[in-house]
């Protein structure tokens, strides 16, 4: 029997580099997934971090070994994987990211044909066990296959030195680097009508991470064209050492930079993304942080425009604003638990053209129902031209008529007994009770959600009203002090 592998969670694989995550992880994982999917294509992509080339030759040596011919398309966002894997037809999409974790973590994200995720009970959890199985001296004998040495020490691998070499790999014909960019982006730009834009200025920040370059081809594109765009650069060169910090723009302390060029610059919006780009955050033409609650909401109505009698997908935490947009608009909004693989196979089930979580994740029907940090701001570029409003003034009659607390996290010593001091105060007064996600209590004119974390003692809290900012403000410190009186 092989070793314990620790770097498998819920939906993807995450973990410490040279601990949870090793080359012989990645070996593993990659033979796992080819036999456990019986997969003879398989496309691999990889974010900026220096250890991610490393990994991803490591995984593409155990596919291969398992039979499976390697389509690697290069550094790229986890959407580019998701696009390429339903545009190729393969088996299998991997890719190797651990988004906005810390420099001296890794990971992959897992995709079945089509794309179609895969998590714990639809294969994540078989392939773990196989993985585990196979023995050290298979391992370690394959890996000497395609490498010198076995192994190799942590600082080398921290510091990125492959020690799979690519040419190792092109000795057979079971390893192709090939670029789906061009094909990726005639995608992106067929959710817009182009003729539509005016002139824009856009601030955006890839964080340094795998935004920049597909931007980059998406900018080269609407010029071709003479779309009268114009973008300002921030942290936009891929850098894996991520010299201006992790790329997590959640983080109101990763704001500033976007926010203030994008006033410097007298930009109509901004946008950031986190390291894969699966996520995008917008700013206002003032540099205000737009929550992605309201976000969902703008590109419900937007869809449901063009296709009038939409089904849209949202999460259990705040609803209110989107569901009183969806209806308005003539289309059906429909409550999803929170998280990836829940929401894309929900909107499979129904059909759904779009779904989102205040956490900026969109996913997209014509995307394989997959989230994407690309699509939101096109369409929201497209919104601001076609509407001649500017972002701020289509989103802050939302804002006032349901203001929103975010989502407040709370570390305790015993978060199921916080769960049910807050249960038993306020479930007898509630109007509505819902156990999609967690627990969602409705009353008159507020309500609120609260969720335990999966994989530490944290309460998240989300609280909002209809049209009254002080009753949710008064609210959400209610609920926090209960929440937080051990």
């Amino acid at each position: 029997m092989g070793s314990q592998i620790t770097c498998f969670k819920a939906y993807d694989i995450r973990g410490e580099l040279n601990t949870q995550l090793t080359e012989e992880v990645a070996y593993r994982i990659g033979y796992a997934f080819a036999a456990e999917l019986s997969a003879k294509t398989v496309v691999v992509g990889s974010d900026v971090r220096l250890t991610s080339t490393p990994l991803k030759l490591a995984l593409s040596a155990g596919l291969i070994d398992a039979g499976a011919k390697v389509t690697d398309i290069g550094m790229a966002g986890t959407e580019e994987v998701y696009f390429a894997t339903k545009h190729l037809g393969v088996d299998g999409g991997i890719e190797v990211t651990a988004s906005h974790n810390p420099i001296n973590y890794n990971g992959m994200k897992l995709v079945k044909a089509g794309s179609v995720p895969i998590s714990g009970d639809t294969g994540l959890n078989a392939i773990k066990v196989r993985a585990e199985a196979l023995s050290e001296e298979f391992v370690s004998g394959r890996l000497s296959h395609y490498t010198s040495d076995a192994f190799i020490d942590a600082e080398a691998f921290f510091n990125g030195q492959a020690h799979i070499q690519p040419e190792k790999l092109e000795e057979t014909d079971q390893y192709l680097k090939q670029s789906c960019m061009k094909y990726y982006v005639a995608h992106m730009l067929s959710y817009i009508e182009l003729s539509n834009f005016t002139r824009l200025k856009i601030v955006v920040n890839a964080g340094n991470g795998a935004a920049g370059p597909a931007l980059d081809a998406i900018e080269q594109e609407m010029h071709r064209q003479n779309v009268p765009v114009e973008f300002v650069k921030v942290h936009h060169n891929a850098d894996g050492t991520f010299p201006n910090g992790i790329p997590n723009p959640l983080l109101p302390e990763n704001r500033a930079d976007t926010a203030d060029a994008v006033k410097a610059s007298g930009a109509d919006f901004g946008i950031a993304w986190d390291g894969d780009f699966d996520r995008c955050f917008l700013f206002d033409a003032d540099g205000e942080f737009i929550e992605g609650y309201y976000i969902v909401g703008l590109l419900a109505e937007a869809f449901i425009e063009k296709n009038t009698d939409s089904r849209i997908i949202y999460d259990p935490r705040v609803y209110w604003n989107t569901e009183d947009i969806v209806v308005n608009a003539g289309g059906t909004p429909i409550k999803s638990k929170t998280g990836h693989a829940f929401i894309k196979e929900r909107m499979r089930k129904e059909d759904a053209i779009y779904g989102g979580e205040m956490s900026a994740h969109h996913y997209f029907r014509d995307f394989a129902y997959c989230d994407s940090g690309m699509i939101p701001w096109l369409l929201i570029a497209e919104l601001v031209c076609v509407k001649q409003q500017t972002l701020a003034s289509m989103v802050k009659e939302r804002i006032k008529a349901f203001p929103s607390s975010g989502e407040i996290n709370s570390k305790l010593k015993d978060a199921d007994a916080a769960l049910e001091r807050v249960t038993n105060k306020y479930q007898p007064l509630a109007s509505v009770v819902d156990t999609t996600d967690g627990l969602g209590l409705e009353f008159d004119d507020w309500r609120f959600n609260l969720r335990k974390s999966n994989t530490e003692p944290v309460i998240r809290l989300n609280v909002e009203s209809k049209g009254d900012i002080s009753l949710m403000e008064e609210k959400t410190k209610e609920v926090l002090a209960l929440i937080r009186a051990e």
